[in-house]
């Protein structure tokens, strides 16, 4: 299934979608500040939410907080 057509994906997959590192998403995802939920063992992000939490990273002028 296509990441567009999923409404959560996996820690490691989210932050290929931002283009960073699983280390660098992981403390945002269990800090709260990027939504997630745990199903088992497993931690998806809602990509809902990492659209969300990504948009507010931009200032008015279109530069990173």
């Amino acid at each position: 299934m296509p990441v567009e057509d999923r409404i959560a994906v996996d820690v490691e997959t989210a932050a290929e979608m931002l283009g960073i590192s699983r280390g660098a998403l992981y403390p945002l995802v269990m800090s709260g500040d990027v939504p997630s939920f745990k199903i088992g063992r497993r931690r998806l992000v809602l990509i809902d939410g990492l659209r969300e939490w990504a948009a507010t990273q931009i200032d008015a002028d279109g530069q990173e907080d």
